[in-house]
Parts: structure tokens; C-alpha cells; sequence
């Protein structure tokens, strides 16, 4: 494996993070709960650990702004574009592996 300096694997870790926020911002058509009962996370866990980071760093951040990082607009706003009802099928795989405090 290459050895990747402290700075390198920073700077490769937050372009990855990058991409990723884009994919999301792409994919309107996959919901949250859509991802939760497949990957075990959501957009919601992602803007989490970004504020969950952020505070480690000494860096105030509220959910609003954290979750505005990763929707790429307001979440109200978002959720009144985009977000749909969940199904009854969603809902109880959402329970069946409901995960813990993510």
C-alpha cells in the first residue's frame, strides 16, 4: 500500500466525503429511510457526524447547519421537495433492523 502522509489521507478522505454529499444531493429518489434499512445510515447520521466532528474540533455547529452541509439547502426545505411518505414495506424493515443510536 502507498504511504500516504497525515495530510494526503486528510485531503483524500474529504474529497471522498465530498463526492459522496453529491451523490446524495443527486439522489433525491432514494429516501432516508430507503438508506437506513440498506446501508444502516441516512443523510441525517451523515450531517451527525459532521456536527459530531465539528464539536471535537471546537467548532460550533447546529443541526440546522450541519444538515444544510449535506442537503446542499435548508432540511425542511429538502424534505418538502423531495421527501415522500414511507410504505408500510419500509417502515417495518426500518423496525425489523431498526439500529441503535446512530
Amino acid at each position: 500500500m502507498t504511504d500516504l502522509s497525515q495530510e494526503q489521507k486528510r485531503d483524500l478522505e474529504a474529497a471522498a466525503f465530498r463526492r459522496l454529499v453529491a451523490h446524495l444531493r443527486e439522489r433525491t429518489d432514494v429516501q432516508n429511510i430507503d438508506l437506513m434499512n440498506f446501508a444502516g445510515f441516512c443523510r441525517n447520521c451523515l450531517s451527525n457526524w459532521y456536527r459530531e466532528a465539528a464539536e471535537e474540533a471546537g467548532i460550533p455547529l447546529s443541526k440546522d447547519e450541519s444538515r444544510e452541509i449535506v442537503y446542499g439547502m435548508p432540511y425542511a426545505e429538502w424534505r418538502e421537495k423531495y421527501q415522500t411518505e414511507a410504505s408500510e414495506a419500509q417502515k417495518a424493515s426500518f423496525e425489523k433492523s431498526r439500529p441503535g443510536d446512530h
